[in-house]
């Protein structure tokens, strides 16, 4: 039986990329961020990578939301248009399990429109690094704390009158 060559090289064919020439290095920077972007997971943000906060309406003028929707322990980040702006705002329920709203603004660092973002049990101010405990939403006002948003509960539902949002407008 013959022998083949042991310096014989063997001939692969293989089939080039039908992407653009940059399209790799695109890709691989879009794997780069999303990692990064992942790294921030124990925080809540106003704004995610597909987009701000969830835009309401309201009807007869009261916005109302699904208690259950908002009862996770996660910050829950809403807009509502009115005058030309977007007025955000946020509902979450603390740990002593109270339904908390508020104003995405303060009445210090609201000309900068960063709002806040979740850390645990602690809203952050986004500008200037404050840390506001989530059990003393609604209950301290002033400086640099979340602007407390009236509201009301129901067994299902948590209601926000609209003239109560409007009259937020001046922190957007």
């Amino acid at each position: 039986m013959p022998q083949r060559p042991r310096n014989h090289a063997i001939a692969v064919a293989i089939p080039k990329p039908r992407t653009a020439p940059g399209t790799l290095v695109i890709l691989a920077a879009l794997v780069a961020l999303a990692v990064a972007l992942a790294s921030l997971a124990p925080r809540a943000h106003a704004f995610s990578l597909f987009g701000g906060p969830k835009e309401v309406k309201a009807k007869n003028g009261v916005v109302q939301l699904a208690l259950a929707d908002v009862s996770d322990g996660k910050a829950h980040f809403y807009s509502y248009k009115t005058g030309g702006k977007d007025v955000q705002f946020f509902v979450i329920k603390s740990k002593d399990g109270q339904i908390r709203s508020a104003l995405n603004a303060c009445d210090v660092c609201y000309r900068e429109k960063k709002g806040y973002t979740q850390d645990g049990d602690f809203m952050i101010c986004t500008n200037c690094g404050q840390r506001f405990h989530s059990n003393k939403i609604m209950e301290v006002k002033g400086g640099c704390n979340p602007s407390p948003l009236a509201r009301t509960l129901d067994a299902k539902t948590v209601t926000i009158r609209e003239a109560d949002l409007k009259a937020g407008v001046s922190y957007f």
